[in-house]
């Protein structure tokens, strides 16, 4: 006889769920060793069933919200049958599940008995992959084989032994020692995963469990049709583009969206975005498809697990050959970076149905890797400058934006980059880090601020990779309901016989000399609302500490502060407000 579903077990069993793949995530935190995965946490640890749902995950970036079920469905496909207790399996191949060629996941088979039951899974970005640029991202590739080692799904341990060949193919393929080790820590993470779920086979049995986890699926499908039943019916179109293809100066990609709902689905169609382009600025599918969720979720009541129910009423349409899913052998690289226009065209289409829960558009993703010898150690080090690069968010219904969040596809702020662990890490001096005046957009609640950066680069044969967008006035944060846009991203660099070079958004800066000087200012996010209606004493607090100008509170939000006593003066604030009127 069938048991009865009782909800509060349901809901004891995905809690528990999401602590497995905390505690697989805090495994990661403790034992990788590349900053870009201890400090900036660009990794996701999750759980899947024999079929390859997503049971739960923990995404520590929130660009990586759809990076592993595709993957994990493509390992399934591959193997088969050919599964057994103690496989470990890697996968970054873009072509077959990967949202990034960096990006690299280790999958390990979780068993009771002799039966597959789920998977234990952890990805992360990784210092170098291979290819012809080390870091990993090469705006001169035209193919994928420029950018990476391809990594299909690959057995590297088979019933618990190592495949010391297929190991040593791998690594013999990518420069850095750092990776094997992350990949270790990776496999320790899965096992952790692995772990916890046999636990939780011993507790339920796996009859219970899969009954329970039934329930998980569709009370997470009801809750998703619920929040969507609640958007009025109709057809909500948003548009934005992404700058410069990284081959001609000058070009735009479109991105166009028409979203429908219909009573509790909701189809999000990219028909008629631009084709794929020759360079890098291209996306798999699976990386559109994370940067869809990541936004869409923002929308929605934010206690809703993260498990394969959340899929079931909303459909992609997505065609290939778009630069939004671009066809193989495509350069694919710039993809996660694509996430900030894709989520500017779902928060301008959604801005008339969900006014109060849509954002202003987020500082554009603009990064600088940097490579080359560190001669403290006479070693090599990559380093992405997640310090650097992460700007403001935008502003929304009732709140301001954050300051210093960093990007939509991968927040995080100030607690992404240590000081002191820079400069450890790598051959640099921090000159300066520090928010950057008048950066936000205006509004009624203004636009998270922007950082500003500067430090001297003191490593040997050192090379710079600009990746991103945001230079261009059209790429800055917009602002909503008559709110302002955020700045402009820069990158600079001052060199040691005093010329200067100011990067472009897609290029590769050879031979940077040790004493070069680089600065970047990453933008705030746009404001939403009329700036006009920003209470005086907020622009005041602004002021006070540094994130405004008395020239920018005058001008943008109509207040008048004394610049030497800063007093606020009410009648000359009421007259400026009342000459816009």
């Amino acid at each position: 006889m069938k048991r009865k579903i009782d909800p509060i077990e349901v809901a004891v069993l995905q809690r528990r769920l999401k602590s497995i793949t905390g505690e697989m995530g805090l495994t990661l935190l403790r034992t990788t060793r590349s900053p870009i995965l201890n400090e900036a946490r660009d990794f996701v640890t999750g759980l899947y069933d024999a079929r390859g749902r997503m049971l739960e995950q923990t995404e520590y970036i929130p660009v990586l919200a759809f990076a592993l079920q595709p993957a994990c469905e493509n390992v399934i496909r591959f193997f088969g049958d050919d599964i057994h207790p103690g496989d470990v399996i890697l996968h970054n191949d873009v072509f077959s599940g990967g949202n990034q060629n960096n990006d690299v996941a280790v999958f390990k088979p979780i068993f009771d008995g002799k039966t597959l039951v789920a998977w234990a899974a952890c990805k992360g970005h990784q210092a170098d992959i291979g290819g012809a640029v080390q870091g990993g991202y090469n705006p001169e590739a035209r193919e994928v084989w420029q950018e990476a080692l391809r990594i299909p799904a690959v057995k590297v341990y088979e019933r618990g032994r190592l495949r010391r060949d297929v190991w040593n193919l791998i690594f013999a393929n990518i420069r850095l020692g750092i990776v094997e080790e992350d990949i270790k820590a990776q496999i320790g993470g899965a096992t952790v995963g692995e772990r916890g779920f046999q636990a939780l086979l011993k507790r339920f049995g796996r009859r219970r469990l899969d009954q329970l986890l039934d329930a998980l699926f569709d009370s997470t499908e009801r809750r998703v049709r619920h929040e969507i039943a609640a958007i009025p019916d109709g057809i909500y179109r948003g548009e934005s583009h992404a700058f410069y293809d990284g081959v001609t100066d000058g070009t735009k990609m479109k991105i166009n969206l028409a979203v429908t709902v219909k009573g509790e689905a909701i189809t999000f169609d990219f028909s008629g975005s631009a084709p794929q382009t020759a360079g890098f600025v291209n996306a798999p599918y699976s990386a559109t498809a994370s940067a869809l969720l990541l936004t869409f979720l923002m929308l929605i009541d934010p206690d809703i697990p993260h498990n394969a129910g959340i899929l079931r009423p909303i459909r992609i349409v997505n065609p290939e050959g778009s630069f939004l899913n671009a066809r193989f052998p495509a350069a694919t690289t710039f993809g996660n970076s694509i996430t900030g226009p894709t989520s500017d065209a779902i928060f301008r289409a959604f801005a008339e149905a969900l006014p109060r829960m849509v954002t202003a558009g987020w500082n554009r993703f603009l990064g600088f890797a940097v490579s080359g010898n560190d001669p403290r150690h006479r070693r090599p080090y990559v380093d992405i400058l997640f310090l650097s690069l992460k700007g403001g968010s935008g502003g929304t219904w009732s709140a301001d934006g954050y300051d210093h969040i960093g990007l939509i596809n991968c927040a995080g702020g100030i607690l992404a980059q240590d000081y002191e662990m820079f400069e450890i890490h790598d051959p640099h001096f921090l000159l300066k880090h520090e928010y950057l005046q008048d950066s936000a957009g205006a509004g009624r609640w203004r636009g998270g601020v922007g950082v500003e950066t500067e430090f001297e680069i003191r490593g040997e044969n050192v090379t710079g990779v600009a990746f991103g967008d945001g230079v261009e006035e059209e790429a800055r944060a917009f602002g909503l309901f008559g709110g302002k846009p955020g700045s402009r991203n820069e990158i600079r660099l001052d060199y040691p016989d005093g010329t200067a070079r100011f990067a472009k958004t897609k290029e590769i800066v050879r031979g940077i000399p040790r004493g070069t000087r680089f600065s970047q200012t990453a933008g705030g996010g746009g404001g939403y609302g009329d700036p006009f209606e920003r209470p005086p004493g907020e622009v005041l607090a602004d002021v006070k500490n540094e994130l405004v100008s008395v020239a920018a509170a005058r001008k943008d939000y109509g207040v008048w502060i004394d610049p030497q006593s800063f007093a606020l003066d009410a009648g000359k604030t009421a007259a400026l407000r009342g000459a816009k009127t």
